[in-house]
């Protein structure tokens, strides 16, 4: 996931020196915010004279057109406009180069991207826009799931309370880029905070119940329902390399992997007539409990004798919840 690093956010120093301490810890991209105000721009041509790093730029604006002149004047690589603020239709001329986004605030449903299903990606705002230092608000993390779900091939953007723990999180929900601002410049240095938004290892105000992916989205089949057909199908559209086994309360007895399924056919070659379902079932997968911390998710995936891709989450009294899927962290640490 790529951090950009919000330039305004530090009142202590010229621009001129943010940049240059941005570029010298190497920052991924700068996040220049435009609050309706066109001499953002006289800013991001200075900016070009010091750096050649992308520029992430923010237009709050209820007329985006006054902007498009400008925007062909001073391209940059990524440039978002407000969807709230919006008083006329947000039509960008082809001739403007660079990524296109929309940004929404937390209130606003993801759906209102599919009338821009032609841009690049959403910036999903956490916090209230143009206030530096907010919490974010965990219901966003429904809010990526479900746009990830809607436009799989568009990029997710986040700008808002990401502290270390949020910035795994979201690295963990597949989130292309993250904006830091007061967070990455209260801390000792821009270095020291930069990697506390890139380790692995981090405090926790989040338990897994809050950025899992619930059951109602997840693979399952009921033990009653338990057929080859059924679990070939559910891990087939469930495109996760396995599914979850429950009983007709939701209680979880187990998972079938990709992996259970060759080796029950591999079992019984000689006769596939003889497969049992019920003996493809792992009946003692590694699970976390709903209310688990992130850190305490973390010590059990370290604590496993082999490597963990998924965790099946469960309650106190091993219903299903959920479940917990590492693939898009390991895509964002390579």
């Amino acid at each position: 996931m790529k951090i950009s690093a919000s330039v305004y956010s530090d009142k202590s120093r010229s621009l001129k020196e943010v940049i240059e301490d941005l570029v010298n810890h190497q920052v991924d991209m700068l996040h220049v915010d435009c609050n309706d105000d066109v001499s953002v721009f006289d800013d991001i041509e200075q900016i070009r004279t010091w750096c050649d790093l992308p520029i992430d730029l923010h237009i709050i604006t209820e007329t985006p057109s006054k902007y498009y002149a400008l925007l062909e004047q001073h391209p940059v690589e990524y440039i978002t406009f407000q969807y709230e603020d919006l008083k006329e239709p947000l039509n960008i001329p082809e001739t403007i180069t660079g990524k296109k986004g929309l940004a929404v605030i937390t209130p606003t449903s993801v759906d209102v991207f599919e009338a821009y299903a032609h841009f690049d990606f959403i910036l999903i705002m956490a916090t209230v826009p143009g206030q530096s230092g907010g919490v974010f608000d965990k219901t966003n993390f429904d809010k990526i799931r479900k746009f990830r779900k809607q436009f799989p091939v568009k990029s997710i953007h986040v700008d808002g309370g990401v502290n270390g723990e949020v910035s795994f999180i979201l690295r963990n929900m597949g989130v292309t880029s993250s904006v830091s601002g007061s967070y990455l410049f209260k801390g000792p240095s821009v270095g020291h905070q930069l990697m506390n938004l890139t380790k692995r290892k981090i405090e926790s105000a989040y338990i897994v119940e809050d950025f899992m992916t619930p059951l109602e989205e997840c693979p399952f089949v009921y033990l009653s329902e338990l057929t080859i057909n059924n679990i070939l199908t559910s891990i087939e559209r469930g495109s996760v390399g396995f599914t979850l086994v429950l009983d007709e309360f939701h209680g979880f007895k187990g998972l079938i992997s990709n992996a259970d399924v060759r080796k029950a056919l591999m079992k019984n070659l000689a006769d596939l007539n003889q497969v049992e379902p019920v003996e493809m079932i792992n009946t003692t997968p590694i699970t976390i409990n709903g209310n688990a911390t992130v850190v305490e998710m973390l010590k059990t995936v370290k604590n496993s004798p082999f490597t963990v891709s998924y965790l099946p989450v469960v309650d106190a009294d091993r219903k299903a919840l959920g479940i917990v899927n590492f693939a898009n962290l390991v895509k964002a640490e390579l």
